[in-house]
């Protein structure tokens, strides 16, 4: 019959065994925090450009010689949830504008910054899109 080794009671203390779960455990959770911050940055600006493009498109539109301001609006609309989500509220008016000596269609479009995946908070980014009149 043998008897289990026992280690003195300050060896035990200096031993890592066991501590690779726990380390694990703790790094993981802010490796994955960091990788959701990074992505929800990538999300945001990918909806800054998406809005951006649209307000210059729908501008473009609705300068030609045969549209409106209203087909412009309504192009931009149709640019925006061709992409984002229909839950992702924006506002787009136009307007004619003195723009650089020119007339142009200016379209201004106001979204909520999506700070909570493609949720938006109370902080908006306005947005605007010139054309010049044609």
């Amino acid at each position: 019959m043998t008897r289990p080794q026992v280690k003195p009671p300050a060896r035990r203390l200096h031993d890592d065994a066991g501590n690779a779960t726990a380390e694990f455990v703790m790094v993981s959770a802010l490796v994955l925090l960091m990788f959701l911050g990074v992505l929800q940055i990538s999300f945001a600006m990918y909806a800054k450009n998406v809005v951006q493009d649209a307000a210059s498109q729908g501008a473009r539109y609705g300068a030609m010689r045969d549209r409106t301001p209203q087909d412009g609006e309504e192009r931009t609309q149709e640019l925006l949830y061709s992409v984002l989500p229909q839950s992702y509220q924006t506002q787009v008016s136009s307007a004619v504008v003195d723009w650089h000596g020119a007339q142009a269609l200016q379209i201004t479009v106001n979204a909520p910054v999506p700070l909570l995946g493609p949720f938006g908070l109370t902080a908006e980014w306005e947005v605007t899109g010139h054309a010049i009149k044609q």
